[in-house]
């Protein structure tokens, strides 16, 4: 069972070349990422309808140092290891790939997914990388947060229970 979910936590030119062969059999790849820190319902809502959008799905991954840079140095909870396979234990989820920048554009560009999702209120256009799925005939959607879900929150109230035990 292990080996099954190892397996979809894959490097940049495995990605690429499983994304390609998908694209070449008329596969819809859908591209998401983020740091997947503390996984909730919002997450799992939020996987679950960007892979209903396409056949395949691709989630990108910061990498701790990313996160940090990102979050600030508190942040990641959890390490890289444990945020890929919480992600690619998800059956909904096809393959997870990491990357070290602070945003997935070099990855979105090696990959060329025909769908690009990101979660929150933002436009398409802000969207980084829509450009590139744009430009290639894709499409960009941003779907709606789940209300009262973020690792932030869960954050805070842990914070708060060990502060308030002492």
């Amino acid at each position: 069972m292990m080996k099954n979910i190892e397996a979809k936590i894959q490097d940049w030119a495995t990605a690429q070349k499983n994304v390609s062969y998908c694209k070449s059999i008329g596969y819809e790849v859908v591209f998401t990422n983020g740091c997947f820190d503390i996984l909730h319902y919002g997450h799992f809502q939020y996987l679950c309808e960007a892979k209903s959008l396409g056949d395949l799905l691709v989630v990108g991954v910061n990498s701790d140092a990313s996160v940090q840079r990102l979050k600030g140095s508190h942040r990641p909870i959890h390490d890289l290891k444990t945020r890929l396979t919480a992600l690619a234990a998800l059956s909904f989820v096809d393959i997870v790939v990491v990357f070290e920048q602070d945003t997935p554009l070099e990855l979105i560009e090696w990959l060329r997914p025909d769908v690009l999702v990101k979660g929150g209120d933002y436009e398409p256009h802000q969207i980084v990388g829509a450009d590139i799925v744009l430009s290639g005939g894709g499409s960009v959607q941003s779907l709606a947060f789940a209300e009262g879900y973020s690792t932030t929150a869960i954050e805070q109230k842990i914070s708060g229970l060990s502060t308030s035990s002492k």
